[in-house]
């Protein structure tokens, strides 16, 4: 059974900083692409951040461009979200994914691209 644990959310001040991981278990992610999302109250899901299996390419939603940075350790099966000069409107629970196919050559944004999820980590970032 796969799992994905996201630790490292809270409560911050704006312009802090926090570091999201996401552990994988039951699979080895070396070989698949891996993101990460986040849903704000009252707002859809939505693509933040991805980086490909092999941790050469990197997809970033611009509104969090130069402020957010997604990195891997397969060796650790994990990834994480590296989250600078947060901002109010970055509040929401931030969930990891990993895509449903093997060494997908393009990086995706959309959900139905995702097998597995975590739960969710909450950032709050209070002004």
């Amino acid at each position: 059974q796969v799992q994905l644990v996201e630790s490292g959310g809270g409560l911050v001040q704006a312009g802090g900083s926090l570091r999201l991981s996401c552990a994988a278990s039951g699979l080895a992610i070396r070989d698949y692409n891996v993101a990460w999302f986040r849903q704000a109250p009252g707002k859809d899901s939505g693509f933040v951040s991805s980086i490909s299996w092999n941790g050469v390419d990197t997809d970033v939603l611009d509104s969090v461009k130069g402020r957010f940075t997604i990195s891997r350790d397969n060796g650790k099966n994990t990834f994480y979200l590296e989250m600078n000069f947060l901002e109010p409107e970055d509040t929401a629970t931030y969930r990891c994914a990993v895509d449903r196919s093997f060494r997908r050559g393009a990086l995706a944004r959309g959900d139905p691209a995702y097998a597995y999820w975590g739960q969710g980590t909450q950032v709050t970032v209070s002004s």
